[in-house]
């Protein structure tokens, strides 16, 4: 043999040794470096789960009445490994389905895709969870209809109809409250995604529910419960071949809310009623939104937002219709959590509390002129006239703005004036934070806005955020609008020329817009409703609360949620006494008198504010009226506003009347506290009973919607 036919088995025998050597590497790292992980894949491969979600959990008001709960509902589910045991995969059993439940074939198909398949519909149509799981294809289905299904089992190969419990939206008294609940809606892939490899069998599935605002997402994990899993051992060609294990459904908790149902009714329909007085007034009056609050440990007893929309039509799934009519009405965000709107003349209490820290005298008189000329602008009164020297407790009384004008711009000038640098001192924006303006409130419901407080800080923020805008413009000169409105380019370049060199300087004419609520301020209607709440508590700033306790089904205590302070304020007592003493005078002698012209105010004293908050782009001022009673001896404070709905007197105030006479049992001059819409004329201490059925005890009276229990499924 040649040397070069020596030399070719030589390189085919290292060629050889070395697919060998490749190879046993290759094995010795899928058997015993990864051995564990593929062992548990091969597993996974012959196991299936089989799913089903627990009973969710109600949402009871206070006193125990039913906010939310479940109603019985027949289903019809398809199982497709039965179905494609017959003829043609079972198309003929879907034809006679589709007949008796009025659908169309290609509909029921359509529910029996899995999601991402070809051909597949999206979500929810499609089926996103488990092919050994029967999938539902059409709800509260008729019982005739179910009966014959039943009957007809050889007709109706693979097809159930069963009970289950539907999401029911339907409260006590017409209740809506559906900025507070929430509404269900089909996991994301998000969602899913965030739980990463997690192999609990209370995970996310995607043909999960889950709560997408309000109550019902905060609160989702104790609502939804655990689910009913059944672990089935499946051979390679998909057949069941054993039960590996079954975990029964654990039944999600009972939220027992702050709410009362009956109060809730009565808010809810005094803000419509306030919202069409100012219509009727002639005013736009398009939105609004109103807060009722326990001053004691900030309980939120009733809170409504208008417009608002129907819970219930989530329920199933909502069209796209729907959908793009929720969005064009904006009624799928709460006003009185989410909504910013300047506070006007009720925000006079954060000036006061700032001048009383800064040791400016509370009881000295001051001029209450028509209006003040201060630099190049004039600054008038809004809702008063002139009334000379007067107090600072009329000031307020009489909602007198060039009082507060000329206090602000003292403690402006005490800070530096037109000299004064970004750290110079803040009273006013000070004062309004220790209130808890410009932070969220910690209300336990998600998407509530920190609102914003005019002040230095904020003038250096919103500089640094727009200065290359602002410098830009000025360089350019606005060419666009140059060629047909010179004057106004001229105005709008001047404008940005001074924005773009010092817009972070807090300017004499800020300092008394925000004295007054106006200018950059904006604030939600819980954040005001929480601020006068800290007045009449003598200086709490409470975390509002809508959740005071977590029950299971069987009635157990779970969680009592006790009070939370936010913060106190720093103030002198003297000047939270003076406050005190001062608001109930507008009720009596001031801007908030008429609306309680023959309210017994000798037996219920009444604090308040009247507010009417001009706003950029809006024809008519925003009517607000804030208050809080007894004014002796404080229970609770209200706060309603209405965009463009006028004035604070005339427009929210008389609707703020009805709550507190729904609220102390006022008919006439007579108090009765019996006739309270409360049951027992106050918040329940004690907390509802619940049955062991899974039903709670409701009080008597007027009651609308299905109970069912929760405890089983």
């Amino acid at each position: 043999m040649s040397e070069r036919s020596n030399l070719r088995l030589i390189i085919l025998g290292i060629l050889i040794f070395s697919l060998f050597a490749t190879l046993l590497s290759r094995l010795f790292y899928l058997q015993v470096m990864e051995g564990d992980e593929y062992r548990s894949a091969a597993i996974n491969n012959t196991v299936r789960e089989v799913v089903e979600p627990a009973v969710r959990g109600l949402i009871l008001d206070q006193a125990g009445r039913p906010l939310v709960s479940n109603r019985t509902s027949i289903v019809v589910t398809i199982d497709r490994q039965e179905l494609k045991q017959q003829a043609k995969d079972g198309d003929e059993v879907i034809t006679r389905l589709a007949k008796i439940l009025d659908m169309t074939p290609e509909s029921i198909s359509e529910r029996l895709l899995p999601c991402g398949t070809e051909g597949a519909p999206k979500p929810p149509v499609c089926w996103n969870g488990s092919t050994y799981q029967a999938v539902p294809v059409a709800t509260d289905v008729d019982p005739q209809t179910a009966l014959t299904i039943m009957e007809k089992r050889s007709e109706f190969a693979g097809v159930t109809a069963k009970l289950t419990a539907v999401r029911e939206y339907s409260g006590p008294f017409d209740v809506n409250a559906a900025h507070i609940l929430g509404y269900l809606g089909p996991v994301t892939e998000e969602q899913i995604t965030e739980q990463g490899d997690s192999d609990s069998y209370d995970r996310l599935r995607r043909t999960d529910s889950i709560g997408r605002s309000g109550l019902e997402q905060n609160y989702d994990t104790l609502l939804r419960g655990k689910p009913s899993v059944t672990t089935l051992e499946v051979d390679t060609s998909g057949q069941v071949t054993n039960t590996l294990e079954q975990k029964p459904a654990v039944s999600g908790d009972y939220l027992v809310s702050t709410i009362d149902a009956k109060l809730q009714s009565v808010v809810e329909k005094q803000l419509v009623a306030a919202v069409q007085r100012a219509q009727r007034q002639g005013y736009p009056g398009d939105s609004g939104a109103a807060v009722v609050v326990d001053v004691r440990n900030g309980a939120v007893l009733a809170m409504a937002s208008y417009p608002t929309y129907d819970p219930g039509i989530w329920v199933g799934g909502v069209t796209q219709k729907q959908y793009k009519s929720l969005i064009k009405s904006d009624s799928l965000s709460s006003n009185a959590t989410q909504g910013l709107f300047a506070p006007g003349s009720t925000y006079k209490i954060v000036s006061t509390a700032a001048a009383g820290k800064e040791g400016y005298s509370l009881y000295s008189n001051y001029s209450c002129p028509k209006e003040v000329n201060l630099g190049t602008q004039v600054f008038r009164n809004f809702e008063s006239s002139a009334y000379g020297r007067i107090s600072l407790a009329r000031a307020l009384e009489v909602s007198c703005n060039t009082v507060f004008y000329g206090l602000a711009d003292r403690m402006w000038n005490a800070a530096g004036g037109s000299d004064a640098n970004r750290d110079s001192p803040d009273p006013i924006a000070d004062a309004a934070q220790m209130f808890g303006f410009g932070t969220p409130t910690g209300i336990d419901i998600p998407g509530e806005s920190a609102g914003r407080v005019a002040g230095r800080a904020f003038k250096v923020q919103n500089w640094e955020a727009k200065r290359d805008t602002w410098c830009a413009n000025a360089i350019s000169g606005y060419p666009e609008t140059r060629k047909t409105d010179p004057e106004t380019a001229d105005f709008y370049t001047a404008l940005d020329k001074e924005n773009c060199a010092d817009g972070f300087r807090w300017r004499e004419g800020d300092a008394l817009n925000a004295s007054i609520g106006q200018g950059d301020t904006v604030v939600t209607p819980l954040q005001l409703a929480m601020a006068y709440a800290a007045i009449a508590n003598g200086g709490t700033v409470y975390e509002p609360r809508l959740v005071k306790a977590v029950m299971s089904a069987d009635g157990t205590v779970v969680e009592r949620i006790a009070p939370t302070e936010k913060s106190t304020l720093d103030l002198p007592k003297s000047t939270i006494k003076f406050l005190q003493n001062s608001l109930p005078g507008v009720t009596t002698d001031g801007s908030g008198k008429t609306p309680f012209i023959g309210f017994p105010l000798n037996q219920i004293p009444v604090a308040s504010k009247t507010g009417s908050a001009q706003v950029t782009g809006d024809k008519v001022s925003t009517s607000w009226f804030a208050s809080y009673a007894p004014a002796n001896k404080p229970r609770y404070a209200i706060v309603m506003m209405v965009t463009q709905g006028g004035t604070g007197s005339k427009t929210s105030g008389p609707s703020v009347r009805k709550i507190y006479e729904e609220l102390f049992g006022v008919n006439g001059t007579t108090v009765n506290p019996n006739k309270s819409v409360l049951v027992g004329g106050a918040p329940s201490k004690s907390l509802p009973v619940i049955r062991p059925d899974g039903t709670p005890l409701v009080p008597k009276g007027k009651m609308s919607g299905v109970v069912t229990a929760s405890g089983s499924d």
